[in-house]
């Protein structure tokens, strides 16, 4: 049999694995601006912390865990998003003292078994930011602001995004609104999938998801939640869409986006990009004041976002921009044949311990092979050593740019070459 990655996974190959690097640096350079600080936590966690934490009615849990017993008969599970497994270590360890806040930034790969497509696989990978004890709108309009400036800072033009924002109301609130959506269903089941009709009964705002369109058709005549809101929900949302109409952020009202977990409470947001079909949600977050409580710590306020690698590169692409790096060879070290081989990697190192992106040939390739090899790499400049050279204790540096060359001392190439590539 031949052995492949399985379904729904993929090789991360030089040129992707370059963009994500990026994306995750472009992140760890905006979020710390903002006070964040990295946190890396399991890949996988007790079954019972996400079945809690995210909503046993979720397709999440229903559907979508890696589940299995690891030898002592515990039930173990895949993370299938980031913010249960950072809520679970802060309350571990103490992270948000009554009065304090803690900003957390993390990404890494995440599982969901679904039917694989483009964009969206069974392993994906998440870059996200968890803002703990922070109850004021104002967290909520930097965490909103935050995932444009990310999105921006990228390189994704700001015409080519979409924010949505919404909110979901509280435990006082949400129950009669949940129960009225309840009610319409039922009332307009006829029209319904199987799948929405039986939310009726375990989650009903997750009808709103369907991507059905006769189920779509059907809910966009469901109550709204932004008329059910409580006054104190109803204030918290409109401070916020205060604050982001005074940093000027553009956004939309989506009184039908709900997010797909059941932790979220009051500010919802989502970024759709232009260009991805139906899949265009890229990133996207909210608030979930009783996660802390519900995984068994002191009730805390919390909110934050995720967002998506491939469909950010995959949005990225759409808008013509080139996520990814060059690997930035800057020199390439040639040997004109078997008696300069030594020297020439002398030399390579000696340029890389000074700080200069180097190549050199490891296969006893001709001189016009390596130059060939050397345009390919892109390289700014290459060094020849040859035996005139040798003798000579010289080496010619050509500028490739320019076609010009000279002969430079040995000792002095290091220098030479980073002067050249500025």
């Amino acid at each position: 049999m031949e052995l492949r990655a399985p379904k729904g996974t993929a090789d991360m190959l030089p040129e992707t694995a370059r963009a994500w690097e990026r994306l995750q640096a472009a992140a760890a350079a905006l979020f710390e601006r903002y006070g964040y600080e990295p946190i890396y936590t399991p890949l996988f966690e007790h079954t019972e912390l996400f079945a809690r934490g995210i909503g046993e009615a979720t397709d999440i849990v229903g559907k979508e865990m890696y589940t299995f017993d690891d030898r002592s008969g515990r039930s173990i599970t895949l993370r299938p998003e980031g913010t249960a497994g950072v809520v679970r270590a802060a309350i571990e360890h103490a992270l948000v003292p009554q009065g304090s806040v803690a900003k957390l930034y993390y990404a890494g790969p995440m599982f969901r078994y679904e039917r694989p497509q483009k964009g969206r696989m069974r392993q994906f990978w998440q870059i996200g930011v968890e803002l703990l004890g922070a109850a004021e709108p104002s967290a909520d309009a930097e965490a909103v602001a935050l995932l444009v400036r990310y999105f921006e800072s990228v390189g994704l033009p700001r015409e080519r995004m979409r924010l949505l924002v919404n909110s979901m109301g509280d435990e006082r609130c949400r129950p009669a609104y949940r129960d009225a959506v309840a009610a319409h269903i039922r009332a307009n089941a006829d029209g319904l999938c199987e799948e929405c009709r039986r939310r009726a009964d375990t989650n009903p705002l997750r009808a709103f998801d369907c991507k059905n369109e006769r189920c779509q058709a059907v809910m966009a005549d469901a109550p709204r939640i932004t008329d059910a809101l409580c006054d104190e929900c109803r204030e918290h949302y409109e401070a916020v869409k205060r604050r982001l109409d005074a940093l000027g952020i553009a956004y939309e009202e989506a009184p039908r986006l709900v997010r797909g977990l059941d932790y979220y409470t009051r500010t919802v947001f989502e970024v759709q990009a232009e260009g991805l079909g139906a899949q265009n949600a890229i990133g996207g977050g909210g608030r979930y004041d009783g996660l802390f409580a519900t995984l068994g710590g002191a009730r805390t306020p919390g909110l934050g976002f995720a967002l998506g690698f491939e469909r950010t590169l995959l949005a990225l692409q759409a808008a013509g921009v080139e996520p990814g790096t060059s690997h930035g060879v800057a020199a390439y070290v040639a040997a004109v044949d078997e008696s300069c081989r030594a020297a020439a990697f002398a030399l390579a190192m000696a340029l890389r311990d000074a700080g200069v992106a180097a190549e050199l040939d490891h296969r006893a390739r001709s001189l016009k092979a390596q130059f060939k090899h050397a345009d390919k790499l892109g390289a700014r400049v290459v060094v020849v050593l040859g035996p005139d050279e040798l003798a000579a204790g010289q080496a010619t540096v050509r500028d490739m740019e320019t076609k010009e060359e000279r002969k430079v001392a040995l000792a002095d190439v290091p220098s030479r070459v980073a002067a050249l590539i500025g």
